[in-house]
C-alpha cells in the first residue's frame, strides 16, 4: 500500500479545471456523427476474437420524489401515478435490442442501477426491472459478480433490502452527504442518521457484500467541526467504502443549484480544510485510499483489485472489473464498448419516440482510435495503480514511449520538481503528494485537452 500525503500548497497550486477521466476520450469528444447504427456495428464485432469480453449491464432510473439541490445528475423530479411503469415498458425494449446484437453466452458480471433514485421503484416495479432484464440477458446467480443498487434512505423501507438481496443484489451504495440537519435543509435532503444507518447494518446482515456510502464536501453551512460528527457515525458504522465528492458549484450549469445562496458555502480555506481533516480522520481510522475521492477497508475488494493490477475507472468510478464491455440502458445512459463510448438521448420524449420507431436511442458517442486506445491505457494506469511501465507499453503497443509522448514527460518534469512524481527510465511513479492530484498528473496524456481551449468546462480537480 502507498500512503498518501496532503501538501495543501500543491493542492491549491495544482486546483485548476479537468478531466474526472470516467473515460477517454471524455464525453467533451462525444459527437452526434456517431450513432446507432456506429454502434450496432461495433457491438457486433465485439462477439468476435479469442477472448470475446463479459458484459456489464446498467440501467438509468431517472426518477426522483423530490430535488437535491446540489445535484448535477440526469433526473425527473415527479410523482405521477403510472410515470415508472411506461419507462420499464420502455426499457425493456432498448434491452431487447441490445440483446440483439451480443452473443447469448456473455454473462453479465457487473450490474448496476443508477439514477436519479432506483428506489423510486416500488418494490412490485425493482421485481418486474430485475426479471425483464433477466428475460434478454444471462444474468449470474453465483460466482463472480458484482449486482450493485444505488438506494436513497429517505424511499428505501426495512422491506426492501431484503427483496434487494433475493433479486440478486449483493453491493449497494446510499446517498448521505451530511447528516447535520442545517446543512440537510439547505440542500432540501432531510434524512435521520438512525434510519440510514440502519439500513447499512440490515444489508449488512442480509449478506450484501459491500456497502458504500457517499458524503459531499463544500455543502452549504459546513464546516469541519460539524462535519467531524457525521464522519465518525459513518466510521462506527464501518461501510466497506466511502466516497467523499466535492461539491461544484455551477448554478449557470445546474439549475438546481440556484436554490443554494452562494454567501452560505464554505470558503475556499473552510473547503480545503474540510478535505484535508475528512482524509486525514478516514485513513485514521483505517481506511485506504483508492484514488480521486474513494476510500475502502483494506478487505474490501477495490484494495484487492488495485493490488491486483485489476482496478479500472468507469462512469461509476473505481469497478473491479475492468474487462467487461458496458451496456447502458435509458435515458441518458453511456456505454462503453473496448472500442467506443455512445450515450442516449437525455430528454424521455426523444427517447420513446427512437424506441417506437425500432430504433436504439443513442444519439452521440465516439469510436477510439489507436492513439485514443493507448492514451486510455496510460491514464487508466495513472488513474488506477499509481504508475506507469513505459517499457511495458512500448512492447505492447510498438512505440518509443519516450518520443511518443515526449511534451507529456517534459510537463511531468515540473510535477517531478514539486514532488508529485517520480520518473526513470522505465517508470512513472506517482508519489504520495501526488495521489491527491492524479488528475493534473494523467492530464499532459490527454491529447485532447492540450489542443482545446475551454478546459473550464471541466470541474475543478479539487
Amino acid at each position: 500500500m502507498q500512503r498518501v500525503e496532503f501538501d495543501s500548497d500543491l493542492v491549491q497550486r495544482y486546483d485548476g479545471p479537468g478531466p474526472r477521466y470516467t473515460s477517454y476520450p471524455t464525453a467533451v469528444q462525444f459527437h452526434e456523427g456517431f450513432g446507432a447504427d456506429d454502434y450496432a456495428r461495433l457491438a457486433r464485432l465485439s462477439n468476435e476474437g479469442d477472448q470475446v469480453r463479459p458484459l456489464s449491464l446498467y440501467a438509468h432510473i431517472p426518477f426522483c420524489h423530490s430535488l437535491c439541490y446540489y445535484c448535477a445528475c440526469h433526473k425527473i423530479v415527479t410523482r405521477t401515478p403510472g410515470v415508472a411503469d411506461q419507462y420499464l415498458d420502455y426499457l425493456f425494449r432498448e434491452a431487447a435490442m441490445h440483446a440483439e446484437l451480443y452473443d447469448s453466452s456473455r454473462p453479465v458480471r457487473q450490474l448496476h442501477l443508477g439514477g436519479g433514485t432506483p428506489t423510486y421503484l416500488t418494490d412490485e416495479q425493482m421485481t418486474r426491472l430485475m426479471n425483464g432484464l433477466g428475460e434478454h440477458f444471462p444474468l449470474l446467480t453465483e460466482g463472480d459478480r458484482e449486482y450493485s443498487i444505488e438506494i436513497d434512505p429517505r424511499t428505501t423501507g426495512a422491506e426492501t433490502i431484503p427483496l434487494l438481496a433475493a433479486l440478486g443484489f449483493n453491493r449497494l451504495s446510499m446517498g448521505i452527504q451530511d447528516f447535520d440537519p442545517r446543512v440537510q435543509r439547505a440542500v432540501n435532503r432531510v434524512q435521520a442518521p438512525d434510519h440510514t444507518l440502519g439500513l447499512l447494518h440490515q444489508a449488512r446482515d442480509e449478506g450484501f457484500l459491500s456497502v458504500s456510502v457517499d458524503l459531499i464536501y463544500g455543502l452549504p453551512f459546513q464546516n469541519m467541526e460539524r462535519f467531524q460528527q457525521t464522519l465518525e457515525l459513518v466510521v462506527d458504522a464501518r461501510p466497506d467504502r466511502i466516497a467523499t465528492y466535492n461539491y461544484a458549484h455551477l448554478p449557470r450549469m445546474v439549475k438546481a443549484q440556484r436554490l443554494i445562496r452562494e454567501e452560505d458555502l464554505p470558503s475556499p480555506a473552510e473547503k480545503l480544510e474540510l478535505l484535508t481533516g475528512t482524509v486525514e480522520f478516514l485513513t485514521r481510522s483505517g481506511y485506504e485510499y483508492i484514488g480521486m475521492d474513494h476510500f475502502a477497508l483494506p478487505e474490501d475488494e477495490l484494495v484487492k483489485a488495485r493490488d491486483a493490477g485489476t482496478l479500472h475507472r468507469n462512469f461509476q468510478g473505481y469497478s473491479t472489473h475492468s474487462d467487461c464491455d458496458l451496456v447502458a440502458l435509458g435515458v441518458s445512459s453511456i456505454g462503453k464498448l473496448d472500442t467506443c463510448y455512445s450515450q442516449n438521448l437525455k430528454q424521455r420524449k426523444d427517447y420513446y419516440e427512437a424506441l417506437d420507431a425500432g430504433r436504439l436511442p443513442i444519439f452521440r458517442g465516439v469510436e477510439l482510435n489507436p492513439d485514443d486506445v493507448l492514451r486510455r491505457a496510460v491514464i487508466q494506469s495513472i488513474m488506477c495503480q499509481d504508475v506507469v511501465d513505459m517499457q511495458a507499453f512500448s512492447s505492447a503497443y510498438g512505440i518509443d514511449f519516450h518520443d511518443y509522448f515526449a511534451p507529456a514527460l517534459a510537463a511531468l518534469e515540473v510535477m517531478e520538481r514539486d514532488g508529485l512524481v517520480s520518473l526513470d527510465q522505465r517508470h512513472i511513479r506517482v508519489n504520495p503528494k501526488g495521489r491527491f492530484l492524479l488528475r493534473p498528473v494523467a492530464m499532459p496524456f490527454d491529447a485532447y485537452l492540450q489542443s482545446r481551449e475551454s478546459p473550464g468546462r471541466f470541474s475543478k480537480v479539487i
